[in-house]
């Protein structure tokens, strides 16, 4: 027996919410690490005496919260 379309559509779409909820927390997870890392290459950059360290470290903060941002205004923006 076939399948309503309707039951097929709303299965399909529970499971793409459910798979974006997780590919949230991996874009949560995965901000943290670059941040860990942007933090640790700021830190060098600052005791080496660099010059551009501010330029560096600013690069660094927005990509976070670039990544922050993106996934909450997608959440808000499908509903989910």
């Amino acid at each position: 027996m076939a399948q309503d379309g309707n039951a097929g559509i709303t299965e399909a779409t529970n499971k793409v919410r459910s798979y974006f909820i997780t590919g949230t927390n991996l874009m949560y997870a995965i901000g943290s690490i670059v941040g860990l890392v942007g933090a640790i290459k700021v830190f060098q950059k600052w005791n080496a005496g660099d010059e551009d360290t501010s330029k560096v470290a600013s690069a660094w903060f927005a990509s976070c919260v670039f990544l922050v941002i993106v996934a909450t205004v997608l959440q808000s923006f499908f509903g989910i």
